[in-house]
């Protein structure tokens, strides 16, 4: 039950960035500078956390969307459907743990400097 609910909370995440996408690309066309100046605020740590929480909510929802798929079109899927509830939560962390460390990887540089 909680992987169904997470699959409707990330698609819906998905959907309002796939709309707020368009609304600010959008802004190209009708004012460049208004267009840079929103890219501009979105250059700041929050929203680098939201990108790897949207990648993170893409992963789950295509690994998600794969293993609802085959339970309903794979004769054996019910059966199994446990199991590839486990694989698709190994899947998404080998996926988004390096994911989320070379997003935030210059961002934590940025705050507290440079390692080398």
């Amino acid at each position: 039950m909680w992987s169904w609910v997470a699959h409707r909370i990330t698609g819906v995440l998905i959907f309002f960035f796939l709309f707020a996408h368009v609304l600010d690309t959008a802004l190209v066309r009708v004012s460049p500078s208004s267009y840079d100046s929103v890219i501009a605020t979105y250059k700041n740590p929050i929203v680098n956390l939201m990108e790897v929480g949207l990648v993170a909510a893409v992963v789950f929802h295509a690994l998600n969307g794969i293993r609802i798929t085959l339970i309903d079109f794979w004769k054996s899927g019910p059966r199994f459907q446990r199991q590839m509830l486990y694989t698709e939560i190994v899947v998404w962390l080998v996926l988004v743990v390096p994911g989320a460390f070379f997003m935030l990887k210059h961002t934590f540089e940025t705050l507290f400097g440079s390692a080398s």
